[in-house]
């Protein structure tokens, strides 16, 4: 039977108990009549599995998922929205994990859509093995998917997971609109974000990688790579017109694919070499890393007062931001903010954004932030962890930011911290924690390996400043010689202060 699951919703966007029981009667009515047959056979099962087959009724059913309609109610608005936002319908395929986890996925994939500009009329999820090869949820439920689209007057089907060519084309023939799947989503809001020229050359590189295998067109029209005919031939299988359109589109991508390709190397080794200065500086760095929309660029403006873009959006953050930060004992360190990451980040993705994500690899420190108001933050903690591990940053040290304490469940927030070995709980919108953090900070943060005590002449300064910017000083006295110096430093300034030793007497 088609048993609704339904997420929170405004009390006042709730329909009439009349509205729902009518529409509950139509629905069971409608399951009635699809599976007669089965009734007698789920009684005797009475559970979700016989060995590894589904339940029928669990397989028969499209659920469909509240709240996640974002129709607006002012007609003003509504005329405004209209002339700029597609109609969406979603629909996601539940292979495993419990009901709760299936309409998270699926509230996520809303998100999603809202920031891509998309207006969500409808969610329905269906619960199966796998995804059916063919058509994503199977023959019948697409057809089913068809009659929800006309009822809505959606233009797109948006499908919770990424499809492959022939999925997309048989879905397209069957709900006869637009279908698009989660990868193409959001790179679609990779793109609508991008800013920087080295972002832009990345999102139009992982559009062209995912595009490759998609063109539409390959089938009997089409010839074969070879031309020639008639009987100047060159065999079997090569007479034909030689290079079809689909085939010309190909080779372009191609081609402009291995271009971009070639610049972001270029700005790539524009990065290598700031990234080599502070090293030669000895500046340590801390990497801001965590799921999208956890408040990364909040905390670095807390922690900085950089004046970022802040926004309550998917992938708000694409262009690295690096900015200089002092602890509170005065050590001068960067902060890195770095592109959002998501459960089943595109692959394209991550290879086209691995020049942005070196950041987090070579950095000193990453905090991990993650969003404790989310339901489960630890689904969170480890898609992004799996993309740090990609990128090969597992043996950085890292910090656990809860962040949004304020607005988290006491118990939520109890459970991360006493999970999470190196965890600290803020809001980088009312300051809480702050200060504990830029103390954590400071004692992860490595320090200088040689202590040292010198006695530094009023003539060299810019040695007192390196000091100050690259060691860390323990005390400093002025005499009538120069300044007496205690301080922790890195071997190379160590041994340019050598010289200026107190003997021994």
């Amino acid at each position: 039977m088609t048993s609704s699951s339904s997420l929170p919703q405004d009390a006042q966007n709730a329909p009439s108990a009349t509205e729902n029981a009518t529409e509950s009667l139509t629905e069971g009515l409608r399951a009635d009549a699809l599976m007669e047959e089965d009734v007698a056979w789920s009684h005797e099962i009475d559970g979700a599995r016989d060995g590894d087959q589904l339940d029928r009724s669990e397989r028969a059913a499209l659920r469909r998922v509240a709240g996640l309609s974002t129709e607006l109610e002012d007609v003003t608005e509504v005329e405004y929205r209209q002339l700029r936002l597609e109609r969406v319908v979603l629909v996601g395929v539940w292979t495993s994990g419990t009901v709760q986890d299936a309409e998270t996925s699926l509230a996520e994939l809303a998100a999603l859509a809202e920031t891509a500009g998309a207006l969500v009329l409808d969610a329905v999820f269906q619960r199966r093995d796998k995804p059916d090869p063919a058509t994503y949820i199977g023959s019948g439920k697409a057809l089913e998917l068809r009659d929800m689209v006309l009822e809505t007057g959606a233009d797109t089907v948006v499908c919770d997971g990424e499809l492959s060519p022939g999925q997309l084309i048989h879905l397209e023939d069957v709900v006869k609109v637009k279908v698009v799947d989660r990868t193409a989503l959001i790179l679609d809001i990779f793109a609508q974000h991008a800013k920087s020229r080295e972002g832009k050359a990345q999102v139009s590189l992982a559009q062209m990688q995912y595009m490759l295998p998609r063109l539409r067109g390959w089938g009997q029209s089409l010839s074969r790579q070879m031309g020639g005919g008639g009987s100047s031939g060159g065999g079997m299988a090569t007479r034909g017109p030689g290079e079809t359109k689909i085939e010309t589109d190909r080779r372009r991508i191609r081609e402009k694919m291995a271009k971009m390709r070639r610049e972001i190397a270029e700005m790539k080794t524009g990065r290598d070499l700031k990234r080599q200065e502070r090293r030669r500086n000895k500046v340590p760095s801390v990497a801001i890393a965590g799921y999208t929309n956890a408040g990364k660029s909040s905390l670095l403006n807390r922690l900085t007062g950089a004046g970022v873009l802040v926004e309550n959006a998917l992938f708000a953050t694409l262009d690295p931001t690096v900015r200089r930060a002092e602890t509170p004992g005065g050590r001068v360190y960067t902060l890195a903010d770095t592109v959002g990451f998501v459960r089943h980040l595109p692959h394209h993705l991550v290879e086209a954004f691995r020049s942005t994500m070196e950041e987090v690899g070579e950095s000193d420190l990453i905090l991990h932030v993650v969003d404790g108001s989310h339901p489960v933050p630890e689904e969170q903690l480890a898609a992004v962890r799996e993309v740090i591990r990609e990128v090969g940053a597992t043996d950085v040290p890292e910090v656990v930011v809860v962040n949004k304490a304020d607005a988290a469940d006491p118990l939520v927030l109890q459970r991360l911290l006493r999970n999470e070995k190196h965890a600290i709980a803020v809001s980088a919108r009312t300051g809480a924690g702050i200060d504990e953090l830029l103390a954590l900070i400071d004692a992860e943060l490595p320090r200088p390996s040689a202590e040292i005590e010198a006695l530094v002449p009023y003539t060299q300064g810019g040695l007192v400043s390196r000091v100050h910017a690259e060691g860390e000083v323990i005390s400093e006295e002025h005499t009538s010689e120069g300044t007496l110096l205690k301080a922790r430093v890195h071997e190379e300034l160590a041994s340019e202060l050598a010289a200026f030793v107190p003997a021994v007497h």
